[in-house]
């Protein structure tokens, strides 16, 4: 009985309906991103790897047009993902651009970050000397599209490994001045990271 009464608040807290339609031929629809950088429908109760999206394509594109939500319209979630007449709003635990691990890009030396668990579809540049560990909530963070905030969060088991090699000079209180990487050794940037703000977590 104390599971379906918390399926009923589950639902009258809900302030949605999945594909309503509130205006002619167009449709919206509401995602949650989580920690590790999966999508869900928002209201799916449970949130684990057999419920999120896995075909990469769907989430190349989802993740292509995701931008910051200023539609005025459900401000509750931060980002949204036009596509056509669709709106599909998104929130997410932390960031909506989540690291998951480094790969080598084809015929060169680069580095990149894949994110958002869809492969070498979805990549940014690795840049190790912007990689910024917050001492409030050992969060990981690493430049991120423009469009979606300029702010990635690092997935937690890349997070522990890229742990190992930071370096304090500033004490362990303070985020870590170096980083090391393949034996190189990193001057942290800090300056396109505000600790203050930026590891607010989105509602």
């Amino acid at each position: 009985m104390t599971k379906i009464n918390h399926l009923k608040q589950f639902f009258r807290n809900l302030t949605y309906i999945q594909g309503q339609s509130p205006e002619p031929k167009v449709r919206e629809y509401f995602y949650y991103i989580d920690h590790q950088g999966m999508l869900f429908l928002d209201d799916a109760r449970i949130k684990n790897f057999t419920s999120c999206f896995k075909e990469k394509k769907f989430i190349r594109f989802f993740f292509n047009q995701l931008r910051v939500n200023t539609t005025g319209r459900y401000t509750e979630f931060p980002y949204v993902s036009p596509c056509g007449r669709e709106r599909n709003f998104v929130r997410c635990d932390d960031r909506p651009i989540v690291f998951t691990h480094v790969i080598q890009k084809p015929d060169s030396n680069d580095l990149l970050l894949a994110h958002n668990h869809a492969g070498d579809l979805l990549t940014t540049k690795f840049l190790p000397n912007k990689v910024i560990m917050s001492p409030e909530t050992c969060r990981v963070y690493h430049p991120a599209p423009e469009r979606t905030g300029s702010v990635g969060l690092v997935a937690s088991k890349l997070a522990i490994e890229f742990s190992k090699s930071f370096k304090f000079d500033n004490g362990e209180s303070k985020p870590p001045t170096h980083f090391t990487f393949n034996d190189v050794t990193y001057v942290l940037e800090m300056d396109w990271f505000n600790i203050e703000k930026d590891v607010l977590k989105n509602p």
